[in-house]
């Protein structure tokens, strides 16, 4: 395991230094594209939908922002897309339950909560990281403390950072014996880092998977039994950090509430506890990039999921509304299934895509 997060450190490393090679021209054109705060927004949804893994594009994300590539203003918009985007893995799981009446109204409900959860943390914070940048200018504040001064600028020398970056100046060398062209270059090592996350988050998520797929439900009862929506959480947490996927966690949760094994209310917690795990992948990637920005990033994605949690959780009243709003959803998908094509379709593939449209 740690041979794979240290190829997944790596392949954030070689992503920054792809987009570092590929020059100036190329990050202006790429920053013209997302300069709209809701061009990033949706930009984030999509691509986390078609690589069915915010782990990814927030790792990618975070390699933008550390080669320079991007702001931290114009990333922290697209993080939060990501956060959207990942829920569709368990909409999609919700399906399968599809034929079964009963069962599908609950599973379904248990999908759209994570969705809906998220569309609301999105709609309070994002307007006020706009107006303040209250979020990132909280992650400078923690980035510092963590490292000394220059958050925007350089970040200190780490042993982790060097010995990441000693495999990708190999790849480099050896993609320039190939090439003169700086472009292909840059191209070729982003790649070579592409590959190296997927395959990577690839095979920790399915040997995690393997590993504790069997103890996953026990432990969640087990948890939650003891009471109290922090057990909830904490089993959440912990397991998405075991296996780097917040899908993991969320979509077997849609089957044991479908199947009547949790309540919908008792699985809420659960989900936020794995939108709080999910950001590590996140933290970890920040490791392996030059500029203190992408920590701060990084840190950006762990606080708007923390804060989400803040406002909505502590208050009853708040935090039936997510709850309330999912059985209401799933009642009208159980009566109509076109309602289901249409919300899945639309909300994970045709708004993000007119909305980068429009904003992009």
């Amino acid at each position: 395991m740690f041979g794979l997060l240290y190829l997944f450190l790596v392949g954030v490393s070689s992503l920054e230094a792809g987009i570092k090679a590929l020059g100036a021209d190329f990050q202006i054109g790429l920053l013209e594209r997302v300069d709209h705060p809701l061009a990033g927004l949706f930009a984030g949804i999509l691509a986390t939908v078609l690589v069915q893994s915010s782990s990814v594009s927030t790792a990618t994300i975070v390699g933008l922002v550390g080669a320079g590539t991007l702001s931290i203003e114009a990333a922290a918009p697209m993080i939060m897309g990501a956060n959207i985007g990942t829920t569709v893995t368990s909409t999609l799981a919700s399906l399968g339950h599809v034929r079964r009446g009963d069962e599908f109204r609950r599973a379904f409900a248990a999908a759209t909560v994570h969705d809906i959860f998220n569309v609301l943390a999105v709609i309070v914070f994002l307007p006020i990281q706009l107006r303040t940048g209250f979020l990132s200018r909280v992650a400078e504040e923690i980035a510092e403390l963590l490292g000394g001064s220059g958050v925007r600028g350089g970040k200190p020398s780490s042993p982790i950072k060097q010995v990441v970056k000693e495999p990708v100046s190999w790849a480099k060398h050896a993609f320039e014996s190939i090439t003169d062209s700086d472009q292909l270059l840059g191209f070729l090592l982003i790649a070579f880092g592409l590959a190296l996350i997927f395959g990577a988050l690839a095979i920790i998520t399915k040997s995690m998977r393997l590993l504790i797929a069997e103890r996953i439900e026990l432990a969640m009862n087990s948890l939650i039994s003891r009471g109290g929506g922090l057990s909830g959480m904490a089993a959440g947490l912990v397991i998405t950090v075991a296996v780097q996927s917040s899908s993991i966690t969320t979509s077997m949760l849609v089957p044991m509430v479908g199947a009547g094994v949790l309540t919908l209310k008792n699985a809420f917690p659960v989900t936020l506890g794995a939108n709080l795990g999910t950001t590590v992948t996140a933290l970890l990637a920040s490791l392996a990039v030059d500029l203190r920005a992408g920590l701060v990033v990084a840190l950006t994605h762990t606080l708007f999921n923390l804060f989400g949690i803040l406002a909505v959780y502590p208050v009853p009243g708040v935090r039936r509304i997510p709850v309330r709003l999912a059985e209401g959803i799933a009642n009208r998908a159980a009566e109509n299934y076109m309602l289901v094509a249409a919300y899945v379709v639309g909300v994970f593939l045709l708004i993000p895509m007119i909305g980068i449209v429009l904003f992009g």
